[in-house]
């Protein structure tokens, strides 16, 4: 790799920690405002059996000062590159809610180009083709928060002190913006398997809605519901980290 490849790298992964022995890699997208550190509990947990590589998308925290990137293509596009040709160890992606949708483009362009996807995990979201008029992105700053307020519920501590929440709004607004705008491109449906994970109260989710993703896939398919609302993931984080697990390590130990 150039010099510039892997200072790309460096600002887009985070590898909270070193697997020199992995039999996997594991490249974790969060979701709508969120950043590479909402990953590290995974990271620590599946080391060193998994390689694992937190995103962090511009314009937040050590990247606060990059522009954004306001689509859910363009920020597909970026992620992919830099991913593209690495086979040294199967390759999965898990992502929640925006990371999910961005996870999917990911592994599209990864395909497209040759570049084998083990699996695909999304949380939190519906299919790509399971359409809703969302307006969030356009709320005032109130509107904004209220939304968060609602998806967080009482299962994750999102919001913290009103003054940083309202710090943080430029890049909340700016990814619900590239979630509401995103737009489904029909084509060739997946050759990774998807396993969905979701709450059985997600309001921006429904069971339905996320069985759907079955219908992108030509390869294996696994809806795996979990009681909770849209981070439903923080509660159930120990049934989540044995299905990577189960997943990822026996096919990793078959491919070396």
């Amino acid at each position: 790799m150039t010099g510039s490849a892997n200072s790309d790298e460096d600002s887009w992964f985070r590898r909270f920690h070193t697997s020199p022995e992995a039999k996997a890699r594991l490249v974790c997208l969060p979701h709508a405002g969120g950043s590479a550190p909402f990953y590290f509990p995974v990271s620590r947990a599946l080391t060193p059996d998994i390689e694992v590589l937190a995103v962090q998308y511009p314009g937040r925290q050590d990247r606060r000062h990059e522009p954004f990137l306001t689509t859910i293509d363009a920020l597909a596009d970026r992620i992919a590159g830099l991913l593209r040709g690495r086979d040294d160890l199967p390759l999965a992606l898990f992502g929640h809610s925006m990371g999910a949708m961005i996870a999917f483009e990911v592994t599209r362009r990864l395909e497209a180009a040759g570049t084998a996807v083990d699996t695909l995990f999304v949380s939190g979201r519906r299919a790509p083709s399971r359409h809703r008029d969302e307006n969030v992105h356009t709320r005032t700053d109130d509107g904004v928060i209220d939304e968060l307020r609602r998806l967080s519920g009482t299962e994750m501590d999102l919001l913290g002190d009103d003054d940083v929440v309202r710090m943080i709004l430029p890049v909340v607004r700016n990814d619900y913006r590239a979630v509401e705008t995103y737009r489904y491109q029909p084509g060739t449906p997946l050759t990774a398997p998807v396993v969905a994970f979701t709450g059985t109260d997600d309001p921006v989710a429904s069971v339905d809605e996320v069985r759907s993703w079955g219908e992108h896939t030509s390869a294996g398919f696994e809806l795996v519901p979990l009681a909770g609302g849209h981070f439903f993931l923080t509660r159930h984080q120990d049934v989540i980290l044995r299905y990577l697990t189960d997943r990822l390590v026996d096919k990793g130990r078959a491919h070396v």
